[in-house]
């Protein structure tokens, strides 16, 4: 009897020790929590499929994170639409709120500011890094720091960013370094240096300056555009990258970290090439992307223990279908596509400035051969040719044919072009905007397994992550 006595004591301390070990959270020291803006199933299975038939399989093959122990699905509706914006999609992912479209960190109906497990972390002594590869004052980097009524308020949500005082903010720049409202108000950068801020310009510069810095803002080199970094496809030797900006980030926030740190990684420009339907730009996007997540597991490997890892996306952007001609996808054509449609579209409209107008359909033939390897790479047919051509005369021999698209100036010619080529790869799309679709959610490291289960609603994440942490 006192065998059994002593068993059950035993076991009761096993069961309360749990117990009140796991009210404590699991040990994190790192958080890494990534965002794919715009990146749903089918940009990260389609990605997968180009990937193998590259290879030259039928298969799915693996990206960085697409191996991750835990795999779940996640809603990502916002307060009064099925369909969200980023902005909306943000603030649910930083703060656990669900807000109206447009809105950065705050309510609803704009009655209250709500704020971000970043804020959180920096409470409890973390460092805390906010990084992407758009604009430092865009939506999903915003949320974290920001609490505007519109998304549009760049000024105004980047002097949030000083005031909030995050150790570390990387991206391309800030859109607006003046007020639009009152010429008497400082510059974004001199009120970040003012606030004892170093300025980075370009990886070689931050690599310069960052032992020294107490707090940084690492942008692109002067004279690089304060919108973005390059598309992944129209990268330049010696361009800024997302893998660069992480790498550095951890680097930082660790020799600085006495507690540990918190890191956002966005990768902004998946949505941006989603919008412009535009297969191969995306998928190179994607590609990126689990690139900077392979930064990030690097780091992982080094001290598991510690660290949690969360990989997910604010939203799906243009539909993205697998399969438009029957049973088969034949994705490695994306291949062939040298530049963004943004690039393919500046080519032409340079074309017709330089000859007046007066452009032959054999000259631009050739720039779709160099481009998107029609004729010489893909077979066009008479029919496909036709349309193309009878968009040439109907539009682009007219001045000002170009459109302006959300993020770039779109030449009407060069999207068809690059509609057939993701036709014939078996790539559609529903719209050039966001969808209501479930997008995909993993991780992995200490409290990874909080996340698995039944399917997430976007304000979870930051509720599962302070618990993963400790912090309720």
């Amino acid at each position: 009897m006192m065998k059994i006595i002593v068993w059950f004591s035993v076991l009761m301390m096993v069961f309360f020790g749990y117990s009140c070990t796991s009210g404590k959270g699991d040990g994190i020291r790192y958080i890494f929590f990534l965002i794919g803006d715009g990146m749903g199933n089918g940009q990260v299975t389609g990605t997968q499929f180009y990937r193998a038939e590259l290879d030259g399989r039928i298969g799915l093959d693996s990206l960085s994170f697409t191996g991750f122990p835990v795999v779940n699905m996640m809603s990502t509706y916002s307060a009064f639409n099925a369909i969200t914006c980023s902005a909306a999609a943000g603030t649910a992912l930083a703060t656990g709120t669900r807000t109206s479209n447009g809105t950065i960190g705050k309510d609803a109906i704009h009655s209250k500011d709500v704020y971000s497990i970043a804020v959180k972390a920096k409470e409890k002594g973390l460092s805390v890094g906010i990084t992407t590869s758009v604009s430092i004052d865009h939506a999903t980097a915003a949320v974290f720091y920001a609490h505007q009524s519109s998304r549009s308020m760049y000024y105004e949500i980047a002097m949030d960013a000083v005031k909030t005082g995050f150790d570390l903010y990387a991206g391309s720049g800030f859109l607006q370094t003046r007020s639009m409202t009152d010429s008497t108000a400082p510059d974004v950068y001199r009120s970040f240096e003012d606030a004892g801020y170093t300025i980075a310009r370009g990886y070689d510069d931050f690599n310069r300056k960052r032992e020294k810095a107490t707090k940084m803002v690492f942008v692109q080199e002067t004279g690089a555009s304060p919108f973005s970094l390059p598309y992944a496809i129209d990268r330049k030797p010696g361009d800024l990258t997302l893998s660069e900006i992480t790498r550095g980030a951890i680097d930082y926030l660790f020799q600085k970290s006495n507690k540990g740190f918190f890191l956002m990684v966005e990768g902004g420009k998946i949505d941006w090439a989603c919008h412009s339907n535009d297969g191969a730009t995306m998928v190179n996007e994607v590609m990126d992307f689990s690139d900077a997540v392979e930064v990030v597991l690097e780091f992982y490997h080094q001290h598991p223990d510690e660290t949690l890892v969360i990989v997910t996306a604010d939203h799906e952007t243009g539909g993205v279908g697998l399969g438009t001609r029957g049973y088969d996808l034949n994705l490695k054509l994306l291949s062939y596509q040298q530049n963004s449609l943004d690039v393919l579209s500046e080519r032409l409209v340079s074309l017709r400035e330089k000859r007046g107008g007066k452009v032959r359909w054999e000259e631009v033939k050739t720039v779709l051969s160099e481009e998107l390897g029609f004729w010489n790479e893909i077979e066009i047919t008479k029919e496909e040719e036709d349309v193309l051509k009878s968009e040439f005369e109907c539009s682009y021999l007219q001045v000002g044919a170009a459109l302006r698209g959300l993020y770039a100036v779109v030449e009407p010619l060069a999207k068809q072009a690059v509609q057939l080529l993701n036709n014939k790869a078996g790539m559609g799309w529903t719209t050039p905007e966001h969808t209501g679709t479930r997008v995909p959610v993993y991780a992995i490291g200490a409290g990874a397994w909080r996340f698995d289960g039944s399917p997430l609603n976007n304000t979870d994440i930051p509720r599962i992550i302070a618990e993963s942490a400790g912090w309720d």
